[in-house]
């Protein structure tokens, strides 16, 4: 009985909280493999060589990073959601996020240390296999 009235209680807030949070964000689609592949290349020539300069370069034109906010968790966890751990995936995305936001005094610096401390887990073993399918279909 407890467990059918939490999931009541959870498609209740779900209802509630669902259309705010679509209004509250932008409309936004998963990139495709040309369009990364894209603008992975223009920002390896705009950004000189510096890793951190790339990185950050490609993950606000694809719309997921901002200056202000860092990397967009849900957005992230859209991109992997066939893993079906979407929170945990942002849980490790925000944590990542927020202590590297203390730590580094630059954009491209945070982007690039919340990507290294984001990946060093499960992430990057699917963030690895996300690159190969996506060089598979050049």
């Amino acid at each position: 009985m407890k467990q059918l009235e939490l999931s009541l209680l959870c498609l209740c807030l779900c209802l509630l909280i669902g259309p705010l949070w679509a209004a509250d964000t932008p409309t936004w689609q998963l990139p495709t493999a040309q369009a990364t592949q894209r603008i992975q290349r223009s920002c390896q020539k705009s950004s000189a060589g510096q890793r951190a300069n790339q990185l950050r370069c490609l993950v606000e034109q694809l719309g997921l990073w901002t200056d202000e906010q860092g990397y967009n968790a849900r957005r992230i966890a859209k991109i992997f959601a066939a893993h079906q751990q979407t929170e945990e995936l942002m849980l490790v995305v925000e944590y990542c996020n927020d202590r590297e936001r203390r730590l580094q005094q630059k954009p491209a610096q945070w982007a690039y240390a919340a990507y290294k401390c984001a990946t060093a887990g499960t992430l990057g073993q699917w963030l690895r296999e996300y690159k190969r399918q996506m060089q598979a279909i050049k």
